[in-house]
């Protein structure tokens, strides 16, 4: 059922040419929403993420993307202005999906590897927890954002336990879900939701930049009480249940979405 189809919303995942962000675009546009992606990627990925994008658009949405820098407000503007023209009068967001992974993962003591820094710990929480706020701000400058709108983004279990090199991504996590609430209680006079999905231990390429990620695959496949990993489609999927209607009364909070991972 497309039931987002005749309404003219539009999702804008930051983050949307793989993984998570890849996997909601395509859940949320086979349920009749249009979607917009800002990703950042080289020439040498294009045609493979192109072929992605192919597949969106076969289910018969309208789709933008912007290969550009997320995080440099020129480039935000331009993305937003771009996006006002391409709305015309009727369309809206619906759904700002946060699905972005750019940080440092560096020990804090080593005698081999560059250790972590200010620097490593500015520019990996302004990346992947302040950015939500700056499109966040953004969008309801330009009032973008549908009269009932969803903001997801997603956390870890790092935002409570400790990981080696994880500490500033960890850092991260914990200042999104801050953020996330206060969203929650600061738009809520405008209509917007605000929640954080801690996904279980999922295989992404952004997994697997994680020093030891493959002793975290068997200690979770282990540790779930499902014996699995979590799925990047999981994950869509909840996006997908949180951006309907009947969801509209859930915000300010960190939902688990793996198969009991959190449990043990």
């Amino acid at each position: 059922m497309k039931e987002f189809k005749s309404k003219n919303y539009w999702a804008l995942i930051l983050g949307g040419s793989s993984g998570l962000g890849l996997a909601t675009a395509k859940k949320l546009a086979k349920h009749g929403m249009n979607i917009c992606i800002v990703h950042r990627n080289s020439r040498l990925q294009e045609d493979e993420i192109e072929a992605e994008f192919e597949t969106i658009k076969n289910e018969g949405v309208k789709f933008k993307s912007f290969n550009t820098d997320a995080f440099k407000a020129e480039k935000r503007n331009e993305v937003i202005q771009k996006l006002k023209e391409t709305f015309g009068s009727d369309g809206k967001i619906r759904t700002l999906v946060h699905s972005v992974a750019k940080g440092n993962l560096k020990p804090m003591v080593s005698n081999e590897k560059p250790e972590l820094k200010n620097d490593d710990f500015n520019l990996t929480i302004n990346a992947m927890a302040i950015s939500l706020y700056d499109w966040t701000k953004a969008i309801y400058e330009a009032d973008l954002f549908s009269a009932d709108a969803r903001i997801i983004s997603f956390t870890s279990e790092g935002n409570s336990r400790a990981w080696p090199n994880y500490a500033a991504v960890s850092a991260a996590k914990v200042t999104l879900e801050a953020i996330t609430r206060n969203i929650a209680l600061e738009f809520a006079p405008y209509g917007i939701k605000a929640n954080c999905i801690q996904a279980g231990v999922t295989d992404t390429s952004s997994l697997r930049m994680i020093p030891g990620s493959k002793k975290i695959i068997e200690h979770t496949l282990k540790r779930n009480p499902n014996k699995r990993l979590t799925l990047p489609e999981d994950v869509a999927n909840a996006v997908y249940l949180l951006s309907k209607d009947e969801a509209s009364w859930i915000t300010g909070t960190v939902i688990p979405v793996d198969g009991g991972e959190h449990l043990s």
